[in-house]
């Protein structure tokens, strides 16, 4: 339970800095990379064991990372596309509901439990993520020509914690959960760093110290989010259906009550219905867990 608490608290740390970095005008894209760079570097100095870099690419999760760290570049992207056409709710909607992909897996790969209390906290999960989200009465409104972005956001988002649950579960060793998640961060930085010398040998690159500092907020954070998330699905506490359905529906209350907080967001009606239909959520998968 606590490694899944501390997922959700992490990746609510990551909503918080991403929010500072409007405040403090950090590029957003420069920051992301510097961010990689810092959570490859956690997860080395959290590996117990020696590292040995050529030992690195004969494991058999090394690939999969690879993957796994262009596609966090290109969601970002598609992100940052998302937001500045149809808007910040939208992608926020977009990612969270993706959840859906990593329980439809667990669901059938896996032959994870179904059940009443199951299938009622998963649609409250989803009705929650929509209603806690949007910031409109009239709810979001997306371009027909824009709907291929949010979709992409979708299923990127989606494949992405799919991805982290196949391969912790089918090659990841428990001592090499830190290098694995390293790695990931590692090829995602890489990939980084060419698209930022490409703007560098284009004339759009500009060096500000700001954005390193902005990194380095992100990356601790968002190392953490990963490697608590797979020692949650690992705990056995929940399925791995149960552990994503918890950890978005959690991520999206706690970062409404932080935004009331710190930052003084105001909510409508629908945003309060979010917040209590995401508790009801909670409640109903751990009825469904436990047999009540």
């Amino acid at each position: 339970m606590i490694y899944l608490l501390l997922s959700i608290l992490a990746s609510t740390i990551i909503f918080v800095v991403f929010k500072l970095f409007a405040t403090f005008k950090i590029n957003t894209l420069h920051a992301i990379v510097v961010n990689y760079f810092v959570a490859c570097l956690c997860g080395m100095i959290a590996y117990k064991g020696s590292v040995s870099l050529s030992e690195i690419p004969q494991q058999d999760w090394f690939y999969y990372t690879l993957g796994l760290g262009a596609l966090f570049i290109i969601v970002f992207n598609l992100m940052a596309i998302t937001t500045q056409r149809s808007g910040l709710s939208v992608v926020s909607v977009a990612t969270k509901m993706s959840l859906i992909i990593p329980i439809i897996f667990g669901l059938i790969y896996y032959k994870e439990s179904i059940g009443i209390f199951k299938i009622i906290g998963i649609v409250l999960a989803l009705a929650a993520v929509y209603l806690a989200s949007i910031k409109s009465k009239d709810g979001i409104a997306i371009q027909p020509k824009n709907l291929v972005f949010p979709v992409l956001v979708f299923l990127g988002s989606g494949v992405i914690d799919t991805s982290i649950k196949f391969l912790e579960d089918s090659f990841v060793a428990e001592t090499d959960v830190p290098v694995f998640s390293s790695t990931i961060f590692s090829a995602a930085f890489t990939i980084g760093v060419l698209v930022l010398t490409i703007q560098a040998v284009q004339g759009k690159f500009t060096f500000e110290f700001k954005n390193i500092l902005g990194g380095i907020a992100l990356g601790i954070p968002n190392y953490f989010s990963i490697y608590f998330l797979v020692k949650a699905l690992r705990g056995g506490l929940l399925e791995s259906s149960g552990v994503f359905t918890i950890n978005n529906v959690a991520i999206v209350l706690l970062s409404t009550v932080l935004g009331i907080l710190l930052f003084k967001e105001k909510l409508i009606p629908k945003n309060w219905i979010g917040i209590a239909l995401a508790v009801l959520s909670i409640a109903f998968i751990f009825l469904a867990a436990y047999d009540f």
